[in-house]
């Protein structure tokens, strides 16, 4: 069974290997400083680890393909060799060759930020290899994304892109079953459009599909908490967690596990008590 179907919330540890991720860029890119850091986050009750070589916070650049595979293959091989069964690794690429290789090395999961838009074959390299694929989406790219971006209505227009890129991905021959999505917090939206999604993210757990939230340390949330750091939005982070334990979200994507692994199994028991 795959593991988007087991009981309860899943946690994914976020575990950049890049020098420029908004949060932890450069903490990790090392393959030494990586598997320690998975391992800490497996202890802390992570189900997945999310291992990505190129940065998609605002205003990042474009990464290569070759450099990407430089920077997560080794980091996957060495983490999956001492992977407990309960934990899988995804892989955060919008590059197919990337996904593949990611695949061979240990990665059971695609997260791609592009939703597809950036390399086509990846929807048909997931469909090949039975993968879970998780589509997000974005707005424009990181690049441009957070250039005055503007919907006339943000829950609608982000739930018919993602609902028609499900129809996609089924017409290529991915499982419907394998198919998480995500409204993209914080890519190409304003600190409103993101309240408004959060608000209404029931509204994307009833297409049917495992919904997964990312909003870990996100910039928005420090504007309302008066902070100017992204470590200090743990706590803010977790609430966010706990309200999409409550209407049904299944995957977190988050820097620190431990917190959210409680916020989410106290909101879990809460909902089913």
């Amino acid at each position: 069974m795959s593991i988007l179907h087991r009981d309860g919330p899943l946690i994914m540890g976020i575990l950049n290997a890049t020098p420029d991720s908004f949060s932890d860029g450069g903490q990790f890119n090392n393959i030494e400083a990586a598997i320690n850091h998975g391992k800490k986050m497996i202890d802390e009750g992570a189900d997945i680890i999310d291992i990505g070589g190129e940065s998609t916070r605002p205003g990042s650049q474009r990464v290569s393909v070759k450099d990407q595979l430089q920077r997560v293959v080794p980091i996957i091989n060495a983490i999956s060799e001492t992977l407990p069964d309960h934990v899988e690794i995804s892989i955060d690429t919008t590059r197919a060759k990337v996904a593949e290789a990611a695949l061979s090395s240990g990665a059971t999961i695609v997260n791609d930020v592009s939703g597809g838009n950036d390399d086509p074959d990846i929807i048909d390299l997931c469909a090949d290899k039975k993968s879970p694929y998780i589509i997000m989406h974005m707005l424009g790219s990181p690049e441009t994304m957070q250039s005055a971006p503007v919907y006339d209505n943000v829950v609608e227009e982000i739930k018919r892109f993602l609902e028609n890129r499900i129809e996609d991905c089924v017409k290529a021959g991915i499982d419907k079953n394998n198919i998480v999505i995500d409204p993209g917090i914080g890519f190409g939206k304003t600190r409103e459009h993101n309240l408004i999604l959060l608000k209404n993210l029931k509204s994307f757990v009833d297409t049917g599909c495992p919904v997964l939230l990312g909003t870990s340390r996100k910039r928005f949330m420090g504007s309302i908490c008066s902070v100017n750091t992204a470590d200090e939005l743990i706590g803010a982070t977790a609430a966010t967690t706990a309200l999409g334990v409550q209407v049904g979200v299944k995957l977190f994507r988050v820097h620190d596990v431990k917190p959210n692994r409680q916020a989410a199994d106290v909101a879990w028991s809460i909902l089913n008590s």
